[in-house]
């Protein structure tokens, strides 16, 4: 079995690090990667293959920043010609960027199966780019890897048949897990006792010039009693030099950090303010309260169960819950079923089982309705996790 992983930004390294170490386990399964380059410079992207322990990419499509019709366009006519070439019988695909609907939908039109990874998430709102990617590509994916339950009940709402959708977990943890350890040698020199980490990158909020001065004013009046550091994506660094109204930087403002920094960062932090999505899960394993600044989140999941608060985008409520958690009002810490660091394993037992190699090329339904981790024993032997399908119990 040929299996091809695209990955573009750095979630997807996180995600695609442990399903891709799980499947060189497996027997008889070859692997090939594509980075489609929608990340592409060091801090953004190369520094996470080193750290993560991810060969380099196979393939490159340096497709780099654009805009989001002229970026998905350009993937898919780059990657169409890697799947006409290299015919693989399986194409992953991570998460909800560009890179991921630009792919699934090469290989839809060309008759490849698909496998998404982090399937059946939702925001419910659609005039997120990433809820648009996330929709469209569970529509066309032939498996869907659900991180939490909550996925799993979207997809049976949109009429995605059962029998495609397997719980198995979060990925993003599995990555968390292994390197977690290692942080410990990457802390940050001259790192204060106690702080707030941030992280801002999407449009719909750095993008508003009045909202983004005002929620740096915001962090300035935080950092008279709290040390702020705030690692800058590269966006937000080009909307910051365009404001016309100045503002007391007392705030510390950082490059974008390598992957072990920025975890070893969270690790300490007394809080998080972010807009990412991954960051809630992984502050949600680690117990530390988190505050995303949304007014929606496509991980409930995390605020369900985990230590996570959707504060939306009103400053003076930001700054009132930021006061109440360092004054003590922390949510109680859990973690949901699977996040155990061995999703990855759950999915190379599906993907051996469910995927022989006449039935990727033919279309050939055989074993439809068996036992994918009974399939898998004989090829994966040290793959051997629950996973479990459609709406169903553990399979066993």
């Amino acid at each position: 079995m040929n299996v091809c992983h695209v990955v573009g930004t750095r979630p997807n390294y996180m995600k695609a690090a442990p399903v891709i170490r799980a499947l060189q386990r497996c027997s008889g399964v070859e692997q090939i990667l594509v980075h489609t380059g929608q990340h592409y410079d060091f801090n953004m992207s190369d520094v996470f293959f080193q750290q993560l322990d991810i060969p380099a990419p196979d393939i490159n499509l340096k497709v780099g920043s654009c805009s989001h019709a002229q970026q998905t366009a350009e993937i898919m006519v780059r990657f169409e010609s890697v799947v006409l070439s290299r015919k693989p019988d399986l194409v992953l695909v991570y998460g909800d960027v560009n890179s991921t609907i630009a792919s699934a939908l090469v290989c839809a039109k060309l008759g490849i199966k698909v496998g998404h990874v982090e399937a059946g998430l939702r925001s419910f709102d659609r005039t997120m780019p990433e809820e648009v990617n996330r929709v469209l590509t569970d529509q066309v994916a032939d498996l869907l890897f659900t991180p939490s339950a909550d996925g799993n009940t979207n997809l049976a709402r949109e009429g995605v048949a059962a029998e495609k959708v397997f719980l198995v977990g979060n990925v993003m943890i599995d990555t968390l897990v292994r390197m977690l350890p290692k942080a410990a040698g990457h802390v940050l020199p001259q790192l204060p006792q106690r702080y707030a980490l941030v992280t801002l990158h999407r449009p719909s909020n750095v993008d508003d010039v009045d909202w983004l001065t005002g929620m740096l004013e915001t962090l300035n009046g935080i950092s008279e009693e709290l040390a702020v550091l705030f690692p800058v994506h590269p966006r937000t660094r080009q909307r910051m030099s365009q404001l016309k109204s100045s503002y007391d930087r007392t705030v510390r403002l950082l490059d974008p950090l390598p992957y072990l920094e920025f975890l070893a960062l969270q690790q300490r932090a007394a809080v998080v303010i972010t807009d990412s999505g991954g960051i809630q899960e992984e502050t949600t394993f680690l117990g530390v309260p988190c505050l995303t600044v949304r007014a929606n989140t496509e991980r409930p999941i995390t605020v369900e169960l985990g230590t996570n608060e959707v504060v939306g985008r009103d400053l003076k409520h930001i700054a009132s819950t930021i006061e109440k958690v360092l004054g003590g009002a922390k949510k109680t810490v859990g973690v949901p079923p699977f996040w155990d660091g061995h999703a990855a394993a759950r999915i190379a037992d599906v993907i051996v089982g469910r995927c022989p190699v006449r039935s990727m090329r033919s279309g050939n339904q055989e074993g439809v309705h068996s036992s994918p981790l009974h399939l898998a024993r004989g090829r994966c032997p040290e793959n051997q996790r629950s996973a479990t399908r459609g709406k169903s119990g553990h399979i066993s």
